[in-house]
């Protein structure tokens, strides 16, 4: 297990301020109590509560060109045909993940192919389980072309306390199956739009692991041409 490069600096700083209210208590704090060890002891656990937010556990991926394979940890929480109006522009089935506090929050693509459309929206801030939040909340949308021609969306929502949606994302980027897309801080939601011929390899309530549990089967395309590799 490793640190996320987006929390290394918040706990730096937050050991900073733990470190310096520790020297604080122990110049003026002459006659210690249970109180104050107790105090102690919160603060390191919400260190380390804040540290587990931000692992990245060592896992062996799942590279299967012909899966998509889920691209955050949580649980299957909607699966439903909607008109994905953005990027795919027609009706597709949508697979939401919703991630909770211990949850690992990278997020991850979940295929080989070219990103073809990225669009960040500032929005509300309502529980990422709430079936609007897709389209109300803050968010960003991932437009990917597969490498036979199929379109997908990845949509990062936040959620409550998900307050930093970060997405390294790129119009005319070539990216991996498995290679990180984002992290979205404290909590929330991937919604995942892919065509409703693509057979679903799992069912609502489902728990999923980030590169490592594949969601559906990818089929052919019989309306697009394959991209250039």
């Amino acid at each position: 297990m490793y640190i996320h490069r987006e929390g290394k600096n918040l706990l730096l700083g937050l050991a900073a301020v733990i470190l310096v209210i520790y020297l604080l208590m122990i110049f003026f704090v002459q006659h210690w109590t249970f109180f104050h060890f107790l105090f102690i002891t919160i603060l390191l656990a919400f260190f380390v509560m804040v540290m587990m937010f931000f692992r990245i556990p060592r896992r062996v991926f799942t590279n299967d060109p012909e899966r998509l394979i889920s691209p955050a940890d949580g649980v299957v929480v909607a699966m439903e045909e909607v008109m994905e109006k953005e990027y795919i522009k027609e009706e597709c089935l949508m697979v939401s993940i919703f991630m909770n506090g211990t949850d690992v929050h990278v997020n991850r693509y979940p295929c080989d192919g070219v990103v073809e459309y990225y669009k960040f929206h500032r929005g509300n801030y309502f529980v990422a389980s709430y079936p609007k939040s897709s389209v109300l909340n803050e968010r960003t949308t991932v437009g990917l072309r597969l490498t036979n021609g199929q379109k997908i969306v990845v949509r990062q929502v936040a959620g409550t306390m998900a307050r930093r949606i970060v997405c390294y994302a790129r119009e005319g980027e070539h990216v991996k199956q498995n290679q990180e897309m984002g992290f979205i801080k404290f909590g929330s939601r991937i919604d995942l739009f892919i065509p409703k011929s693509f057979p679903l390899e799992v069912g609502l309530q489902d728990v999923v692991r980030n590169g490592i549990s594949p969601l559906c089967t990818v089929t052919p395309s019989t309306q697009t041409q394959p991209i250039e590799s």
